[in-house]
């Protein structure tokens, strides 16, 4: 009975890999806390540095990343197909 909820959906197949819009309150705090601290890290980081900044975001983004592979659903195959059948397969 005790159902697992996802914080983020996984893409449909033919929308890529990797997951969607979030589902739940928690996911939608990640969201907004990724997006906030990525236009704060613009405001305040970008004018002095550019490579500081993108240090910022690239690593902004691997937490978000990290998080979505932690609660979200488990995305499915890339780009809806078999990667191991080929093209069309």
């Amino acid at each position: 009975m005790n159902e697992k909820k996802y914080w983020f959906p996984a893409k449909p197949p033919s929308h890529g890999w990797g997951w969607g819009l979030p589902l739940t309150w928690q996911g939608w705090v990640v969201f907004a806390a990724f997006w906030l601290l990525l236009v704060a890290g613009a405001i305040l980081i970008l004018p002095a540095s550019p490579g500081w900044f993108m240090a910022w975001a690239f690593g902004l983004a691997a937490i978000l990343i990290f998080i979505c592979a932690k609660t979200g659903e488990p995305p499915g195959p890339f780009l809806g197909r078999d990667r191991h059948k080929g093209p069309g397969g």
